[in-house]
């Protein structure tokens, strides 16, 4: 019964997000925001809100385990899969804004989840812990990224109205209508999540598995997927703007709201392992700056090394737990 109510979760989640993506996609272009910004908030916090259930949910009920891993699995899974399978469709246009802003903010955001998680080494604390003080500086990193983002949406609106030429009347979708999709994908999201943590956690433990590896496997790929579907979608669709803008918001949402708010409702404990996956999570980012300065773009051998470093990672952590 476990496996039915988590596959059910996991499709409540995508179908969630789909619907939520839809909804709010659709009022953000209506207000007249570009395609990145889109990628970047919109679509991004959509897509991130089966991780955000989850952690939130887990933390909740004590999970920690599945909170952390959750976001560090998420991550890993957007940077190298998500990334890689989207470029082997079609590489992906890097703007140069991207390169000198927002990839960087997501390597910030990962550093800065790294010396939070050291209490044992810096400040030789008994334990290793997410605090509710930490979630704080998390919440108000995120606040200076959402006010970068307001500006810079704010300055180019203007531009792309008069691009658009949009006529509000024209819109053939109903604002009802958008809300309904956007609300009713949310409240999906959120039950699906409840019952992607309940039975991963049951079905984890039943095998002997530890907290911390469901959350980087089973629940990290299933909260991914929305992620790996509009990613592609965008892709199909030539639309990289969305697709890179996704992955690099989601990362950015996952670490500072989804941790800030999880650790501020109750104070995370870090498993010792975990350490390795969020080096490597630091590392790959760097990778996909240096993959995104080669002509502006990741192409599909730089998207085939993701692939196979994702494949790497995922037998190397099933081995190690």
């Amino acid at each position: 019964m476990s496996y039915l109510l988590l596959l059910l979760g996991i499709v409540l989640l995508i179908k969630g997000a789909d619907y939520f993506v839809d909804g709010a996609s659709s009022i953000a272009r209506t207000l007249h925001v570009s395609p990145m910004l889109i990628g970047l908030t919109i679509v991004a916090f959509g897509t991130s809100s089966p991780e955000a259930t989850v952690s939130i949910i887990a933390a909740v009920e004590g999970n920690a385990g599945v909170a952390i891993g959750n976001v560090v699995g998420s991550n890993i899974f957007n940077i190298t899969f998500v990334v890689g399978i989207t470029a082997l469709l079609n590489p992906l246009k890097v703007e140069n804004e991207t390169i000198r802003k927002e990839i960087p903010f997501t390597l910030l955001a990962s550093v800065t989840l790294l010396v939070l998680i050291s209490d044992m080494t810096l400040q030789f604390f008994g334990v290793n812990s997410i605090t509710r003080s930490d979630g704080l500086v998390f919440l108000l990193i995120f606040a200076v990224f959402m006010y970068y983002i307001f500006e810079v949406a704010k300055n180019s609106r203007d531009k792309i109205k008069e691009e658009s030429g949009t006529d509000e009347k024209a819109v053939s979708t109903s604002w009802i209508k958008k809300l309904i999709f956007t609300v009713g994908g949310l409240l999906a999201i959120i039950f699906g999540g409840d019952l992607v943590v309940d039975n991963a956690t049951v079905i984890a433990y039943s095998f002997g598995m530890s907290e911390t590896l469901v959350g980087l496997t089973i629940v990290a790929v299933g909260t991914s997927l929305p992620e790996l579907i509009t990613s592609i979608t965008a892709a199909v669709k030539k639309e990289s703007d969305i697709a890179l803008g996704n992955i690099v918001g989601s990362n950015i949402f996952n670490i500072l709201f989804v941790l800030g708010v999880s650790s501020v409702i109750s104070p995370l404990a870090v498993d010792s392992k975990i350490f390795i996956d969020v080096i490597l999570m630091i590392i790959l980012t760097i990778i996909l700056l240096i993959f995104s300065r080669t002509s502006f773009q990741v192409g599909r051998r730089e998207g085939s090394f993701l692939v196979v470093a994702y494949l790497i990672y995922m037998a190397y952590i099933i081995v190690r737990n």
